[in-house]
């Protein structure tokens, strides 16, 4: 196997651009394997922290950035079971603080991180997985507890997130409203989900519509700010609402007079603490029983980028132009 690989260096908060570098190829440790990636999908984080703006999860620089990734097993450290060299693994494994990215060609992975990547993908597809998967699975599985004939609204149910929200929401057997734009109506109605146009109905117009007044057992909100602080006025009488965008000021009484309870989905925390890993990975093998099974499918913009592309995928979420999620091939 080659010693040296290629990666993408980011090596300040200001430049446009990514600076091509040969780096050597690492090692696996107890406890990883060595991935030859294929593919890495691009998220929202990924161009904040290219920008400097998520403080949270700042890279000392110069660093290879990168969330998303779906590649092979070659390599694998001293006392891994899990994994073998062949395997086709995916996950959520770097591009924060010390942790390398997937903008590389090879990456070492704590195994913890890390599923076998659903056999009826392409990497491409599977690369396209992991955050938004994990996200979705939190704040609904984990932190909400969804239960077969709930009433779930998905605020934001045409984003990344969202799409897998809502299809996650309708696999648990939940009645399901998604919001979004005029022009995202038919994705959200194809998903599965009774589209809900935000431009045209108030939060009030749609507790009304949709729950006689009662208000939803689940509201998970992916868009934050006022919508999140419209949310809390939306959940049942001991409903939940979730949300992973909750970075604003809000006031609580709404959800406080309902008895509802509130929560917040983080999901860089296993990266960032080394808490809960091995709970990552079981979401994800949980990710591609259901896919498998064709109950969960990703939505993939339909350019293809590469490593010499790499800052434009950046801009293509930075700018809105995505079709839900952006992945550049590696390999």
């Amino acid at each position: 196997m080659n010693t040296m690989m290629t990666a993408l260096m980011l090596e300040n908060f200001t430049d446009e651009q990514f600076i091509l570098a040969q780096l050597p190829v690492p090692t696996a440790g107890a406890g990883q394997v060595l991935v030859q990636i294929h593919a890495s999908g691009v998220n929202p984080i990924d161009y904040k922290i290219r920008l400097g703006e998520a403080p949270y999860a700042m890279p000392d620089l110069p660093a290879v950035l990168g969330t998303d990734m779906a590649g092979v097993v070659v390599a694998v450290g001293e006392g891994v079971k899990r994994f073998i060299v062949g395997d086709e693994v995916y996950g959520l494994t770097g591009g924060v603080r010390g942790l390398q990215g997937s903008l590389a060609q090879y990456t070492v992975v704590d195994v913890d991180l890390l599923a076998l990547k659903p056999r009826n993908l392409s990497m491409r597809e599977a690369a396209a997985i992991p955050l938004t998967f994990l996200t979705a699975w939190e704040g609904l599985v984990d932190n909400a507890k969804v239960k077969a004939g709930q009433n779930v609204l998905v605020q934001g149910g045409a984003g990344g997130v969202g799409c897998m929200v809502v299809q996650l929401a309708k696999t648990m057997g939940a009645n399901v409203w998604a919001t979004g734009s005029t022009a995202k109506q038919s994705l959200i109605d194809k998903l599965g989900a009774t589209p809900l146009d935000y431009t045209m109905l108030s939060a009030e117009d749609i507790v009304n519509n949709c729950t006689e007044g009662l208000g939803f057992d689940i509201v998970y909100d992916t868009v934050g700010g006022q919508v999140l602080q419209d949310s809390l006025g939306m959940a049942r009488h001991y409903g939940h609402i979730t949300s992973c965008a909750a970075f604003a000021e809000h006031n609580l009484a709404v959800s406080s007079l309902r008895c509802a309870t509130l929560s917040a989905v983080f999901v860089l925390m296993p990266m960032l603490s080394g808490e809960a890993r091995a709970h990552h990975g079981e979401i994800l093998a949980a990710a591609t029983r259901l896919i498998e099974d064709g109950k969960i499918h990703p939505i993939i913009d339909v350019r293809h980028f590469n490593l010499d592309q790499a800052i434009d995928a950046h801009h293509a979420v930075q700018d809105g132009s995505a079709f839900i999620k952006v992945v550049i091939d590696v390999e």
